[in-house]
C-alpha cells in the first residue's frame, strides 16, 4: 500500500480514503472498500508493486544510471572549486583529490585502497564488486556525498555566499547571549533546564490527574491511545444570514476603482519607487495595472490590450524598475496597518493571533513539481499568512513537494506591518519540533492543529512512572546532555534569527540536510520536544484553544477561496519559470487580496450600521462570525479603465440598498 502515495495517479484516492477513516476513527479497510472498491484496488496491484520496487531501490544505484549525464559537468565542477572541510571531512577531500588526478591523467582504474566517506554503510559493497572498485558507482557516490555535505555546511567554499562555513552564519556567542538576555530569555542552560523540568512535571501531574478523573471535555484514553473529539467550526445560522445580508448591500465596484480608492486611503502606491532614482512613477496607473496583471494571472501583454491608455511598454518598465520585493513589502505594510486601524476590524479579535497555510497552484512543466497529494499536474505552493483581523501580511512561493514547517517563521519575522504576531496557528504541514523550539527561543507561542496528534509522543525528564495514566503516550526521555553541550550554538542561532541576519527556512533546511544529523539540530529538536509536550498538554485540557485554532485556520481557507477567484486567468496556472518571477506574482496577488480585504472592511462597517437600523437580522454579537474575504460584489475581469476618476473620489460609495428587500429570507 505504501506505493499508492508515491505517484500522480488515481491511487492517491486510496490514501485519501484511509486518511479520512483514520481521522474519523473508522475502519480504514471498510472505508477503502466503500470509496475505491476492492476490485479497483486489486486491478492496480501490479502497478502498486512496481512503485514499491522503485521505493526500495537504492538511490545510489538509481543515480548511477545517469552517470553519462553527470560526467558532462562533474570533472569541471571538481576542478573549478577548492572544497574545505573540518578534520572529519578529510576522507572526502582525499576522494575529491583522487578523482581530480584521475580526470587530469585520464586514468580509469581506481586503486584498491579507496577513501570511503559515505554515511550509508552499505555503499562500499555497491562500489566494490568482484574485488574491483567500479569507477561509475564510486564517482557518482562521491559527487552525491559532496552535494549533501555542501548543503549541510560540512563542506564549504571560501568566498561563496551560499556554501560558506556553517559557523560563519552565526552571531558570536558573547553578543548572542547579550541579545537573548535583553529579550528576557534565560541564557544559563542549567537554569533553563531546571525551569522546564519543574514546569513540565507540574503540567504532566495536572493532566494525568484530570484524565484519571475523566474530567477533560472530549478527551479520553482508550487502549493506550489518546482520543480527542474533533471540534467543527461553530457558526450560528443567524450569523450566516447576517453575513449574506451584509454582502447584499455592499456597493458593486470594479477592481480598478477599488485599488484607486484603497490607495487614496493608504498611499500604498507611494512605496513603488524607481530602483535607480528612488522617484515615484509619473503614471501610477501603469504600476497598478502591472500589479493587477500579476495578481489576476492575466500577464502584461493581455493587460495592455484590456486596458485603456496603458501600453505594454509602460507595464514592462514598471515591472522591471518599480515592482521589487522591498517595494511590495512597504506597500503591503501600509495597507495592513491601515486595515488593523479600522474600528470594524476589532470585531474579529486580536491581530496578533495569526495563521498560515499553503495553497497549491498548477504550473507548466518546468515551472513546478508534481505532488500526488494535489493530483497529476505539476505546480507550486504559495504559503500565505493572515492576521487575526484578516490582514494578509505575507506570502512566499515554496515547492509543491517542500515541507511547510521551515517557512512558518519566515513570514512572522518578515512581517512588513507594525504589529507583532504573538500566537500563531498552522495545520500539520507547518509543524516540526525544530519550529516549536525556535518559537520558544523567539518568545512567540506556536499553536498548530496536529492531525496526527494521537501518534505524537509526549516527552518527559527521566522515567514516565510518575504519570501512570499518561505513560502509554510518553516516549523517550529528554536528552539533557545534548542541550547542554550545544547551548552556546543554540543561543547564537536564536540571536542571529532574532536580529534578522539569518532566514529561518534557510538555516533549518541547511541543518536538516545533514545525512548524519547535526548535533545542533538534535539539540534544537530536544528543546522542541519539551515545548511541543507543554503545548500538547494545554491542547488536551483546553477545548477553547482547539476551537480557536480551528477557527483561525478556517480563516485561511476563506482566503484561499478569494485567491482562487482573483488568480483566475489562464485557468489559474502559473507559467513563470524563474523563482523571482513566481515570487513577484505571489506578492502581487497578496497585495490585491489585502486591498480587497481593507476595502471590504470599510464598507462592511457601513453595511452593518445600515442593517442595525433597517433589518431584524442584525445582532452585534454575530459580527465576529463575519468575514471581509467576500468578492461577489467586486468585478474582477473585463476591460480595465484606469482613468475613471476613481483616484479622485472624495465621498463614500452608496450602499446597494433596494427598498423592497425582504430581510427575512
Amino acid at each position: 500500500m505504501a506505493g499508492c502515495c508515491r505517484n500522480d495517479r488515481p491511487d492517491a484516492s486510496e490514501c485519501a480514503a484511509m486518511a479520512r477513516a483514520q481521522d474519523l476513527g473508522q475502519d480504514p479497510f471498510a472505508a477503502l472498500d466503500a470509496d475505491v472498491g476492492w476490485d479497483t484496488l486489486l486491478g492496480k496491484r501490479d502497478e502498486i508493486a512496481s512503485f514499491g520496487e522503485l521505493a526500495t531501490s537504492d538511490p545510489l544505484s538509481l543515480a548511477t544510471e545517469r552517470y553519462a549525464y553527470m560526467r558532462k559537468f562533474a570533472p569541471a565542477f571538481l576542478e573549478a572549486f577548492q572544497f574545505n572541510a573540518t578534520d572529519a571531512g578529510d576522507d572526502l577531500k582525499d576522494a575529491i583529490a583522487l578523482l581530480r588526478d584521475q580526470n587530469r591523467t585520464g586514468k580509469r582504474k581506481l586503486p584498491d585502497n579507496l577513501p570511503m566517506p559515505f554515511a550509508a554503510k552499505h555503499w562500499p559493497s555497491l562500489i566494490v564488486q568482484g574485488g574491483q572498485p567500479q569507477r561509475r558507482v564510486y564517482e557518482t557516490a562521491i559527487v552525491s556525498t559532496l552535494r549533501d555535505r555542501l548543503r549541510a555546511g560540512d563542506v564549504w567554499v571560501d568566498g561563496s555566499r551560499e556554501y560558506r562555513r556553517f559557523d560563519s552564519y552565526l552571531m558570536p556567542r558573547d553578543t548572542a547571549e547579550t541579545v537573548m538576555r535583553d529579550a528576557g530569555f534565560e541564557t544559563d542552560p542549567d537554569a533553563w533546564l531546571a525551569d522546564r523540568r519543574s514546569m513540565l512535571a507540574k503540567r504532566l501531574d495536572q493532566v494525568d490527574r484530570a484524565l484519571k478523573r475523566n474530567a477533560l471535555i472530549g478527551v479520553r484514553i482508550e487502549r493506550g491511545r489518546l482520543k480527542i473529539t474533533p471540534h467543527d467550526a461553530v457558526t450560528p445560522p443567524a450569523a450566516v444570514r447576517l453575513e449574506r445580508a451584509i454582502d447584499a448591500v455592499m456597493p458593486r465596484i470594479r477592481i480598478t476603482e477599488l485599488l484607486w480608492e484603497v490607495n487614496a486611503q493608504t498611499g500604498f502606491l507611494d512605496a513603488f519607487t524607481d530602483l535607480r532614482s528612488g522617484k515615484q512613477h509619473d503614471e501610477p496607473a501603469a504600476v497598478l495595472a502591472t500589479i493587477l496583471a500579476g495578481a489576476t494571472n492575466l500577464g502584461l501583454e493581455r493587460m495592455a490590450h484590456a486596458s485603456s491608455r496603458v501600453s505594454h511598454a509602460q507595464l514592462t518598465w514598471a515591472q522591471t524598475w518599480y515592482l521589487r520585493p522591498e517595494t511590495f513589502a512597504d506597500a503591503l505594510g501600509r495597507i495592513v496597518d491601515a486595515h488593523h486601524g479600522l474600528p470594524f476590524a476589532r470585531h474579529w479579535g486580536a491581530a496578533e493571533h495569526s495563521s498560515s497555510d499553503g495553497q497549491f497552484f498548477s504550473a507548466n512543466r518546468g515551472s513546478g513539481l508534481i505532488n500526488a497529494k494535489y493530483g497529476p499536474d505539476p505546480g507550486l505552493k504559495i504559503y500565505s499568512f493572515l492576521s487575526g483581523q484578516y490582514g494578509s501580511f505575507h506570502s512566499s512561493v515554496i515547492g509543491a513537494t517542500a515541507g511547510e514547517a521551515p517557512f512558518v517563521l519566515d513570514g512572522l519575522l518578515g512581517n512588513p506591518a507594525s504589529f507583532d504576531p504573538l500566537v500563531h496557528y498552522t495545520d500539520t504541514g507547518g509543524v516540526s519540533d525544530h519550529v516549536f523550539s525556535l518559537f520558544h527561543l523567539l518568545g512567540m507561542t506556536f499553536a498548530p492543529r496536529l492531525r496526527d496528534f494521537p501518534d505524537r509522543r509526549l516527552a518527559c525528564f527521566g522515567g514516565a512512572k510518575a504519570w501512570p495514566t499518561l505513560s502509554p503516550l510518553i516516549g523517550k526521555p529528554i536528552n539533557e546532555e545534548v542541550i547542554r553541550q550545544h547551548w552556546g550554538d543554540v543561543m547564537r542561532l536564536a540571536a542571529s534569527i532574532r536580529d534578522r541576519s539569518l532566514k529561518p527556512s534557510e538555516i533549518l533546511r541547511k541543518l536538516g540536510a545533514y545525512r548524519q544529523q547535526n548535533r545542533l539540530y538534535l539539540a534544537l529538536g530536544e528543546i522542541g520536544r519539551i515545548e511541543r509536550t507543554l503545548f500538547m498538554l494545554v491542547w488536551i485540557e483546553n477545548a477553547a484553544l482547539r476551537m480557536e485554532c480551528h477557527a483561525g485556520l478556517n480563516n485561511g481557507e476563506a482566503r484561499h477561496s478569494l485567491a482562487r477567484a482573483v488568480f483566475a486567468h489562464s485557468q489559474g496556472r502559473i507559467h513563470d519559470r524563474s523563482d523571482a518571477a513566481q515570487q513577484k506574482r505571489a506578492m502581487a496577488l497578496n497585495l490585491v487580496i489585502a486591498a480587497i480585504t481593507f476595502w471590504n472592511t470599510i464598507y462592511m462597517d457601513k453595511a452593518a450600521s445600515h442593517l442595525a437600523q433597517a433589518s431584524p437580522l442584525y445582532d452585534a454579537k454575530l459580527l465576529p462570525h463575519t468575514s471581509p474575504l467576500g468578492w461577489e460584489h467586486v468585478i474582477l475581469s473585463g476591460d480595465f479603465d484606469w482613468h475613471s476618476r476613481a483616484a479622485d473620489r472624495k465621498i463614500a460609495r452608496p450602499l446597494n440598498i433596494r427598498p423592497a428587500r425582504d430581510w427575512g429570507t
